[in-house]
C-alpha cells in the first residue's frame, strides 16, 4: 500500500500539537517571555514616546527571536529521549516530510501566537501607526524562517546533554539577516517609504529555508542519532 505523504505530514503535525496542548508550558513560556522582555524596555528606558517609537521595531523583533530560540531545544529533544525520533527516521516515509511537519507544529505553537500578540505590544512601545502592517508582514514571513533555521541547530545538538549554549552560537548568526531586513522594513514604513525590497528579501529567505532546511535537518538528525 503506497504511503500518503500528506497523511503522514498531518499525522505528525496533529501528534505534536496534541502533545503541546497537553504540556501548556510549551506554548505559554515563550509567549510570556516575549511579553516580559518587551514590557521591560519602557520601564528601563522611560516613557518618552519618541524614544520608544525609535526602538520599537528592534525590541519586538529581538524579543521574538529570543522567544523562538527559547522554545527550539524541545523541538526534537523529547522524541530523542523516548526513542520515537529514531523510529521516525527508520520509517519508510521521507525524512523531510516528518521534519517539515514538526517544524510546522513548532511555528504554530510559538510563532503564530507571537504574531497575534505583537500589535498589542506595539501599542505599548508607541509603534508608529504606519508600521503595523509592515510589522505583521515581517513577522508572518520571518518567524517561519526562525523555526526552519533553528531546527538545523537543534538537529545538530539533539544528542548533546547540554547543547543549549552551542545551539545559541549556531543559530543566532543565521538569524541576523532576518532581523536586519525586518527592522529595516518597519523603519521604512514609519517614514512612509517603500519597503517592498526588504519584504522580498525576507520572502526569499523563507522560500529558500523552506526548500533546503528540511533536508539539512533530516541529514543532521541521522548524524546526531548514530
Amino acid at each position: 500500500m503506497p504511503i500518503s505523504y500528506r497523511q503522514t505530514f498531518l499525522t505528525i503535525l496533529k501528534r505534536d500539537l496534541l502533545i503541546a496542548f497537553r504540556h501548556r508550558d510549551d506554548i505559554v513560556n515563550p509567549l510570556l517571555f516575549f511579553v516580559i522582555v518587551v514590557s521591560l524596555f519602557p520601564l528601563g528606558i522611560g516613557p518618552a514616546s519618541n524614544t520608544l517609537m525609535k526602538i520599537a521595531p528592534g525590541v519586538i523583533w529581538v524579543a521574538a527571536l529570543l522567544s523562538t530560540l527559547l522554545s527550539l531545544e524541545r523541538l526534537f529533544k523529547n522524541d530523542h529521549s523516548d526513542g520515537s525520533l529514531e523510529q521516525m527516521l527508520l520509517s519508510p516515509c521521507p525524512t523531510f516530510i516528518l521534519v517539515l511537519a514538526k517544524i510546522t507544529a513548532h511555528w504554530l505553537i510559538t510563532g503564530l501566537p507571537l504574531i497575534i500578540i505583537a500589535p498589542f505590544l506595539g501599542v505599548l512601545l508607541n509603534l508608529h501607526q504606519e508600521s503595523y502592517v509592515a510589522l505583521m508582514l515581517t513577522l508572518l514571513l520571518g518567524t517561519p524562517v526562525l523555526s526552519l533555521l533553528g531546527a538545523i541547530g537543534v538537529a545538530l545538538t539533539v544528542g548533546l546533554k547540554k547543547g543549549g549554549v552551542l545551539l545559541s552560537l549556531l543559530v543566532l548568526p543565521l538569524y541576523i539577516p532576518v532581523l536586519i531586513f525586518a527592522t529595516s522594513a518597519i523603519d521604512a514604513a514609519s517614514m512612509n517609504l517603500p519597503y517592498n525590497g526588504q519584504l522580498a528579501i525576507i520572502a526569499a529567505l523563507f522560500f529558500g529555508s523552506l526548500t533546503l532546511a528540511p533536508f539539512a535537518v533530516g541529514s543532521a538528525l541521522k548524524v546526531s542519532t548514530n
